[in-house]
């Protein structure tokens, strides 16, 4: 369990009105970067003292979402109700679509209580500096290249941090992408879940403010017009061979992928 004191109130999150500054305004994408990388190089600083813990990690990540409202991004984020009646480790299982979700989940999970573990590829322990970050959360590492391999890894690698008491963070799409293809939402995250007894918790997401680079694809242009939308979904205990709940995430992923473009 972790604790750590909440950025925001109740059981969802809407960005709060607030004046943007002239350089926010003309070039945000150049102001949240300059901000970003401030957080990264004073949070690795952290990890080389030994004093990068969980709590500096959820800090870490509100001081991200802070950076992105301070170039104009805004936040709506419900369903957090759901995550008050889990008293065990779980597993969040989501659509992958930009770096914003990885940097900033944490700081809406964690005020909840979980101590959390991502799945991620391992091209992202290549990055210098951003790689401290990534390596001192020990997540479970995986190379998107042999899928039963990574199968192997995810079951007992994941069942691991869910012994240690920590939550893990699945989005078991093969790369990113702004349009949600359930035929390439594999069901590895339910899979874990019937094997470990977790529970299941979907979620919802549409980060393409933060969209993809052409150079390098983690750290494109921030586009504030783009509202960011994150849903919780009920959580769910796998029964029988997981189709049914592995069904449910998809259509929960879809049906509010729908209602945010509709609305957007």
């Amino acid at each position: 369990m972790v604790d750590v004191k909440a950025f925001y109130e109740g059981t969802e999150y809407h960005t709060p009105d607030r004046k943007i500054g002239v350089l926010s305004r003309l070039f945000p994408s150049l102001s949240f970067y300059l901000k970003v990388m401030s957080i990264v190089w004073h949070d690795s600083r952290k990890v080389r003292r030994g004093s990068y813990d969980s709590a500096a990690w959820h800090d870490g990540s509100v001081s991200t979402i802070k950076a992105l409202e301070m170039s104009g991004c805004r936040f709506e984020v419900t369903g957090m109700e759901h995550l008050k009646s889990i008293d065990r480790p779980c597993i969040f299982i989501g659509n992958h679509m930009s770096s914003l979700e990885t940097f900033t989940l944490p700081a809406l999970i964690m005020p909840h209580g979980f101590d959390l573990a991502y799945v991620v590829k391992s091209s992202l322990l290549k990055f210098p500096i951003f790689s401290d970050l990534v390596s001192v959360r020990d997540p479970v590492v995986v190379d998107r290249v042999n899928p039963r391999e990574d199968l192997k890894m995810v079951m007992e690698e994941g069942a691991r941090r869910l012994e240690q008491g920590r939550s893990l963070i699945i989005f078991p799409q093969h790369t990113r992408a702004v349009d949600f293809d359930p035929k390439k939402f594999n069901s590895i995250g339910i899979k874990l879940a019937k094997r470990t007894g977790a529970v299941v918790v979907p979620v919802a997401l549409l980060t393409w403010a933060w969209s993809t680079g052409n150079i390098i694809k983690d750290f494109g242009p921030i586009i504030p017009s783009r509202t960011v939308h994150f849903a919780f979904g009920e959580p769910m205990d796998v029964t029988g061979n997981g189709q049914e709940e592995q069904q449910k995430t998809v259509d929960f992923i879809q049906r509010n992928l729908e209602k945010w473009n509709a609305e957007d």
